[in-house]
């Protein structure tokens, strides 16, 4: 059995419940819980979060703000391939399973990995196709030495696809040009048999077998407050281990399903504090996952048909299009106006370390529904 790996750090306002749901291996996912989070049950850290704390001899405030990028179009970090190294933004992903750079010229792309140039790489003589939720690409497969300015003071050889085709994969004005995918073998391309980026790590390297994530995207102030993506602090991945100061409070832990995508389950969603009291295998169908690659919250069908109406029930106080709720018609205020406080907010209940209680992150509006800032002449 694996030591799961994955913590994210979160705004979440955090409580303890009963829950029904059984679970399996540990996922740790630490919540990063904001100034007004209180728990609402004792439980202090884990010795083995302990442990993974002071496990490490790498040096941690080298990453701290080491990834870019918005909170629509997804978080990037700096990485080196190749030799001479050629320095990519690439896309952190752990959704997937594959390290892929882009390695032919296209549109959104400022530059792009040139193998020919490099010593150290090395073909592979194999082919292969990713499809994601949103977009595609295609590639040759082979390895190179690669590195992270901003990471463990480490280098390795590491197998990376060339991505020669793609369909709606780059985004424009994104300024990532490939992605890393940190997810299990499993759901490696073309087969499991494809070591990922991280498990190369592992093996290669005297690293520790725990990453973390502080995603910053549309922010707050202390009071939650709006305020706009250029005033939010940077984002960090740390690769071995965990950052006291990126957190504040306790970390919380739910339960990995299985190791393939980073699995997880919801036991319980509601809206401005009304349960929609539906199964848990309806909230989790056909599978949650955390996924630092997808901007949105998606939800199964059956599931967001209840969430819509409970939110559109809970925002009454005003009247909107109807095409608002599925996110095809706007809305505006003046800037700096938006009445966020007549809009609910939305609670995720997680399965906790025990699988008797669950914790809760509240999705407040800011998050929720996003600002687009339109300019007038």
């Amino acid at each position: 059995m694996r030591v799961p790996r994955l913590l994210l750090y979160s705004w979440a306002l955090v409580a303890l419940l009963p829950v029904p749901c059984s679970g399996a291996v540990l996922l740790r996912v630490p919540l990063r819980q904001g100034p007004l989070s209180q728990p609402a049950g004792p439980r202090g850290p884990s010795s083995s979060a302990r442990t993974r704390r002071g496990a490490s001899a790498v040096n941690f405030v080298n990453m701290i703000d080491n990834l870019r990028g918005k909170s629509g179009q997804g978080y990037y970090i700096e990485m080196a391939v190749g030799t001479p190294p050629q320095k990519l933004n690439i896309l952190v992903d752990t959704g997937s399973s594959n390290f892929a750079v882009g390695a032919a010229s296209h549109p959104f792309l400022h530059r792009y990995y040139h193998r020919s140039l490099s010593s150290s790489y090395r073909d592979l003589g194999r082919s292969v196709y990713v499809p994601y939720t949103q977009g595609r690409w295609e590639g040759e497969l082979g390895t190179d030495l690669v590195s992270i300015p901003h990471g463990p003071n480490v280098s390795l050889r590491a197998n990376i696809a060339a991505i020669t085709q793609s369909d709606r994969f780059f985004i424009n004005g994104s300024n990532w040009e490939g992605i890393l995918g940190l997810a299990y073998p499993e759901i490696a391309r073309p087969d499991e048999t494809l070591e990922p980026f991280f498990d190369s790590l592992l093996r290669q390297t005297s690293v520790p077998d725990v990453f973390s994530l502080q995603l910053c995207g549309a922010g707050f102030t202390q009071n939650y407050s709006w305020h706009t993506i250029k005033d939010c602090v940077g984002s960090s991945q740390i690769i071995g281990g965990i950052d006291p100061s990126l957190y504040v409070g306790e970390l919380w832990y739910t339960p990995i399903r299985r190791e393939w995508y980073y699995e997880v389950i919801i036991v319980r969603i509601e809206v401005n504090g009304q349960d929609l009291n539906m199964d848990c295998k309806e909230y989790n169908y056909d599978k949650s996952i955390v996924d630092s690659g997808t901007t949105n919250l998606r939800l199964p069908r059956k599931v967001f048909q209840a969430a819509v109406k409970a939110i559109e029930a809970a925002s009454s106080t005003e009247q909107f299009p109807s095409g608002f709720w599925l996110g095809e018609q706007l809305v505006c205020w003046q800037a700096g106006s938006t009445p966020w406080h007549i809009f609910p907010v939305i609670s995720l209940y997680l399965m906790s370390e025990n699988t008797n209680q669950s914790f809760r992150i509240s999705i407040l509006p800011q998050v929720l529904h996003s600002a687009i800032r339109l300019a007038s002449n």
